[in-house]
């Protein structure tokens, strides 16, 4: 049985997206975030003379060094790193919007990967392991011809990507990892449920009464 994921990566094609998304709807999406990808995209769009600020300006967002050990995975390094996104827009958005839209139209998928522990960075925010699987997911497909339906599909992209993994090496797995991907994993399954909410005007009532 496969495990339910916690990062759903895709490639740049856009369609790519809407397959696996039906079934996969609590999964943390990375689309495209492949940041060498999107630093190519953006640097399109910048004159010659400007390439040079603008890709050390681009590369410094995701810079963590200088954070030392306030660098914890979750939403607060998210925010941080979205509040440097907002920075860069703000300087080269008058000169450059084409190149600047080209990095928010991803900006959430861009820092999915700092949910997850440090170590496993390096691994998860790029997309080498789908890509080396390509081929073989083409072969498989090639004899079957047609699907006859989109589970039998994914099923089969599940079962490509579970074999390759058994010879994946690089993943680091510590104490503090694993309780990081656990509380993400019950997050994103099992949020907490809110069973009285804040602005029901009788709970407001009962509340101030007391």
């Amino acid at each position: 049985m496969v495990t339910f994921p916690l990062l759903r990566q895709c490639d740049i094609a856009r369609r790519q997206i809407c397959l696996p998304q039906r079934q996969t709807t609590a999964t943390r999406r990375q689309v495209d975030p492949l940041r060498l990808h999107r630093a190519r995209n953006v640097l399109a769009k910048v004159s010659a003379g400007d390439q040079a600020a603008v890709k050390a300006a681009y590369w410094n967002i995701f810079d963590l060094t200088e954070l030392g050990d306030d660098a914890t995975p979750g939403q607060q390094l998210v925010d941080s790193v979205q509040r440097r996104i907002d920075a860069f827009a703000e300087t080269w958005g008058g000169r450059y919007p084409a190149a600047v839209k080209c990095l928010l139209s991803d900006r959430q998928s861009l820092t999915t990967y700092l949910r997850f522990p440090l170590e496993h960075h390096k691994r998860v925010r790029h997309s080498n392991f789908i890509e080396r699987t390509f081929g073989e997911t083409r072969r498989r497909v090639k004899v079957i011809g047609r699907f006859p339906g989109e589970t039998s599909c994914v099923s089969l992209v599940w079962a490509v990507l579970d074999r390759a993994s058994r010879g994946w090496r690089g993943f680091t797995m510590t104490s503090k990892g694993l309780r990081i991907l656990q509380d993400l994993r019950r997050a994103l399954l099992h949020p907490p449920t809110q069973l009285h909410p804040t602005d029901d005007p009788a709970l407001a009532s009962v509340t101030e009464a007391a």
